[in-house]
């Protein structure tokens, strides 16, 4: 598969209308649909079923689009990193992070990196740690900004020396909020909101203990944000990590602490023996100064 039809393809799929398409493209709609035709053909199945009111993708064609724009994404970002190599090293890094308290001290990191080589531009992908990991595996990212426990066995890492304390989060009216901290029990009383990830979800259910009702789980997020609006509009209380609402309407919504205390720890990672752009090398090299250590 040549890059230049899988961007073919992606337009197609975007504008719903190979006509659309052969104009976005400047080309013919004929040169369009032969080259989707052939694309058909080198895959050996159907990627569009076509019908009066246009086009839609089958099954297949769904998997080939997820996978053509994970290819597209890297495709671009090797060819920024390949123009990037030179001596003013004006390049971007790609950084994966989670909403995390450990997010204040990236952020230390990267004004510090601006003073010392101010051409270097950033990208931050929000996502969970399993997301964020899948992307460094692909090469889509470049660090990741992790909260354990994770495995990071293929990783060069820093341990970050930030606690991420986890809380309950409820509606400020809530009876709960009028105390100093919440136990497991406490908790048991309504529906609740817990984290999707596993290895996490996995810590949680050791803290509750014999305490912990499957059947009081009405809903599980990856993003703490989206999860807030879920309790704010009543559907239960949040267990996620302090930091990652350091904004929130203490007037709305409020965060009470576990008890006894459950605390996380986070990583800043990047893969072992992978190739580097310049700018991403010089930042690795940066935050490992900054931070006054070594990686592990």
């Amino acid at each position: 598969m040549e890059i230049r039809v899988l961007r073919y393809f992606l337009t197609v799929v975007r504008e719903e209308s190979i006509t659309k398409a052969a104009e976005m493209l400047h080309i013919t709609q004929p040169t369009l649909s032969r080259q989707l035709a052939q694309l058909e053909e080198e895959v050996g199945v159907r990627l569009f079923r076509r019908g009066a009111r246009g086009i839609a993708l089958t099954n297949e064609g769904i998997l080939l689009r997820r996978r053509a724009e994970e290819i597209a994404e890297l495709v671009d970002k090797t060819e920024r990193e390949l123009l990037e190599q030179n001596e003013l090293i004006d390049g971007t890094v790609s950084i994966g992070a989670g909403e995390l308290a450990s997010v204040q001290l990236l952020g230390d990191i990267i004004k510090s990196c601006r003073t010392k080589h101010p051409l270097i531009r950033y990208e931050i992908f929000t996502a969970s740690a399993d997301l964020t990991k899948e992307r460094m595996d692909k090469g889509l990212t470049d660090i990741g900004l992790l909260l354990e426990p994770i495995n990071i066995e293929k990783y060069e890492f820093i341990r970050l020396d930030v606690k991420e304390r986890w809380v309950a989060v409820m509606p400020a009216d809530d009876p709960l909020a009028a105390r100093e901290y919440v136990t497991a029990d406490d908790l048991m009383t309504g529906p609740l909101i817990l984290p999707i990830r596993g290895g996490v979800r996995n810590e949680l259910l050791s803290w509750f203990g014999s305490s912990f009702d499957r059947e009081r789980v009405i809903l599980t997020h990856s993003m703490s944000t989206n999860a807030s609006i879920m309790v704010q509009k009543g559907m239960g209380r949040c267990v996620t990590v302090e930091g990652s609402l350091p904004y929130l309407d203490n007037n709305v919504l409020a965060l009470r602490p576990l008890y006894p205390e459950l605390t996380s720890t986070s990583v800043l990672a990047w893969k072992r023996q992978q190739p580097f752009s310049l700018a991403a090398t010089k930042f690795i090299e940066h935050l490992k100064c900054f931070l006054g250590m070594t990686e592990s």
